[in-house]
């Protein structure tokens, strides 16, 4: 086993064998380029050392400190009394009020102690909180200067929106009896040797014209996801954010599951009957950066700009219009590792993709910076160690309170050792997503015809991973679904998709092109591009069109905000054969595991055939994306000898295909040099 492979995800385990130095600089003897920048290697590792030491002197661990929010926040002890603590330093009165105590400012004051932590003791009343369940409160503060302003807790677990009335939300006590608590039956899934992730949005998740529910996820689209064969769910937007059309990316209130979809409970259920059958499921989180709301979020919390967050311009994202938060603040520190540990305790994920992780690396935040692979671009004055830091801490939070967590960076830079062990001076993640693949795929079909496409640079964009960092592929997410943009579908067939995706139709080039395309483009992208693989939920059947969510810009319209899964159900559309395709794939990739075998080897990259082709876990893929010609008695090398059958084949007629190839042939090697070293 590899040196990465082998060592502990922890900044104090020694690397495997001690085979690495101690300091920091193990992942030096991966990559000697990196040799140059071992000083901010070992700068950010005994960082994030220090902050483990410190924590465990002051707060009693690591572990601890994460659990945050069984100190903050509406606290309920089993007798019905109440606690709530807030951190407001900037405040210098606070009072809790709501519908229990008729919103009176003149009551329930709380108590400031020495870290400007305020806090007030509500014993129960007839052994029942005072409180009542689903009843609204707010925190009401003044001032230094005599003002008063009114935010909902920072750490409030359910907030809800009544748009009638204002686009603000309020900040709802949820206290359910204990008969109306979702009782966790399944355990969490194995991890997963090979992650074949299904992307989706339960907004979105149906049909209709409307905001879809947990309930209706459950019921209508795990059975789908699990039929199919994916493994991983990712779920977005579940942390609750004041516009739907942000996609979930403004985080309001960071503790509270989007009640536009349900209650809390209702996603416990979602999860754990996902669990059920096996599936692992992932939260998408955002700690890169929060809403600039005031009224219904984090911004000047305390009437101070920097609390939470960066204060100053440093503090503002110019291009995303939302705050930054201050890595560097023990509090935002507890507050951040404890919203990690409170979605795995409460809500039982797995693990997370994090957001924007670019944006955290970085002071410039990528912003007007092209990343051209110099290692001088990941070190020096433009990294925000900080940030590199506090995911460093997350990884170790993670990986050694949940061994089986999984966790994922959106990361467009490239940075070297982002998911490398923390032993060996890594960041800690699990994977890293691939985000110049749909780039590819969208520049070929926007500017290429058929001929000009370059095989070398399609074999090279897939493989272009840094060596023993995992990394996720994926053709298509939901950012190339987003308006202004088309789906690969709608650039493969455009307006063919209105009049002939049904089977009573001509099969017309434009959508046999289509059809062939979108199959093999999946395919090539498993098989080639990395140690996992993503689909965003309907493009496995190609669903049409773009994804937009209800705006002024559209008269709040629902009809691009919705998946149209009645398009593969229905028996007489072409979108079947795709869906179909895709349950192949992924059923395919469960039995011979080739995302968690090594990197293929890539034998044949012909430019005037169009084909490419190579080898992994033992299969042999054979790519011909010429758009015109075909060929028989094609000799290709292969490792090893012996009698191959086709396993999958994009021109099957259960797949839309034309059925060209007999799928009972068996071919047979010759003992002779082909294509390279191999025979």
């Amino acid at each position: 086993m590899s040196l990465n492979q082998s060592s502990e995800n922890s900044v104090f385990a020694n690397p495997a064998n001690n085979a690495a130095p101690t300091d920091g600089t193990g992942v030096v003897q991966l990559d000697p380029w990196l040799s140059p920048f071992k000083d901010a290697l070992r700068s950010r590792y005994s960082k994030a050392q220090k902050w483990i030491q410190d924590l465990q002197q002051s707060e009693g661990g690591l572990e601890k400190f994460s659990r945050g929010y069984e100190k903050f926040g509406i606290r309920v002890a089993d007798n019905g009394d109440i606690t709530y603590r807030e951190w407001a330093p900037n405040a210098t009165s606070a009072q809790i009020i709501g519908d229990f105590n008729g919103w009176n400012r003149d009551s329930y004051w709380m108590q400031r102690d020495n870290y400007g932590v305020w806090s007030i003791h509500l014993p129960a009343k007839d052994e029942q909180p005072q409180i009542p369940h689903n009843s609204k409160i707010k925190l009401s503060m003044v001032l230094s200067d005599g003002r008063r302003i009114e935010r909902l807790p920072a750490w409030i677990t359910r907030v809800t929106q009544d748009l009638s009335i204002s686009p603000a939300y309020d900040a709802v006590f949820w206290n359910p009896p204990a008969s109306e608590r979702y009782t966790f039956k399944n355990p969490r899934p194995p991890k997963p040797q090979s992650a074949r992730i299904y992307e989706a949005h339960v907004g979105i998740s149906s049909p209709e014209q409307k905001v879809a529910t947990y309930k209706e996820f459950t019921q209508n689209v795990l059975p789908r996801i699990h039929y199919l064969g994916y493994n991983v769910i990712q779920l977005m937007a579940i942390m609750e954010h004041a516009y739907y059309a942000s996609f979930g990316y403004q985080i309001n209130s960071f503790f509270a599951a989007s009640s536009r979809y349900g209650s809390p409970e209702d996603l416990k259920e979602l999860i754990d009957t996902a669990h059920g059958m096996g599936i692992t499921v992932l939260l998408d989180v955002v700690h890169s950066h929060a809403s600039k709301n005031t009224e219904d979020g984090l911004n000047e919390f305390d009437g101070s700009d920097h609390l939470y967050f960066h204060g100053g311009p440093k503090g503002r994202h110019e291009l995303w219009d939302s705050r930054l938060f201050n890595y560097a603040s023990h509090e935002v520190l507890r507050f951040l590792l404890s919203n990690l540990r409170f979605w795995m305790e409460e809500y039982q994920f797995d693990g997370f993709r994090f957001d924007g992780v670019t944006s955290m690396l970085y002071t410039h935040h990528g912003i007007g910076t092209g990343f051209s692979g110099g290692y001088h671009e990941y070190f020096g004055p433009g990294v925000d160690e900080d940030g590199v830091v506090y995911l460093m801490l997350a990884n170790e939070m993670l990986h050694n309170l949940y061994p089986n967590s999984i966790t994922i960076a959106e990361d467009v830079s490239g940075m070297p050792a982002l998911c490398l062990p923390l032993s060996l001076g890594g960041i800690g993640f699990d994977y890293r997503l691939a985000m110049a693949v749909p780039d590819m795929y969208i520049k070929l079909l926007k500017e290429k015809s058929d001929d000009q496409w370059d095989m070398g640079n399609l074999a090279f964009t897939l493989i272009n991973r840094r060596h023993g960092e995992k990394t996720i592929a994926y053709a298509e997410s939901h950012d190339q679904a987003l308006v202004g943009d088309k789906s690969l579908m709608m650039w493969l067939c455009d307006k063919e998709m209105y009049t002939h995706m049904s089977i009573m139709t001509e099969y017309t080039p434009v959508i046999e092109r289509g059809l062939s395309l979108h199959k093999m483009i999946r395919l090539i992208t498993h098989g080639l591009g990395g140690e996992g693989y993503l689909n965003f939920e309907g493009n496995e059947f190609g669903h049409p069109e773009w994804l937009d969510f209800p705006r002024a810009g559209n008269n709040n319209s629902y009809w691009y905000a919705r998946r149209q899964f009645n398009l593969p159900d229905d028996d007489l559309l072409r979108y079947k054969f795709l869906n179909q395709f895709d349950h192949a794939m992924q059923t395919s990739e469960e039995k011979y595991g080739w995302l968690h075998h090594p990197q293929a080897y890539i034998s044949l990259k012909n430019e005037s055939d169009k084909v490419i082709v190579f080898e992994r876990a033992g299969l042999l893929w054979v790519f011909n994306f010429h758009p015109s010609q075909s060929f028989t008695d094609y000799r290709v090398g292969v490792e090893e000898a012996g009698t191959y059958k086709i396993l999958i084949d994009t021109d099957a007629k259960e797949f839309g295909g034309l059925g060209r190839n007999d799928l009972s042939t068996r071919f047979f090697t010759t003992d002779l040099p082909w294509n390279g070293p191999r025979t």
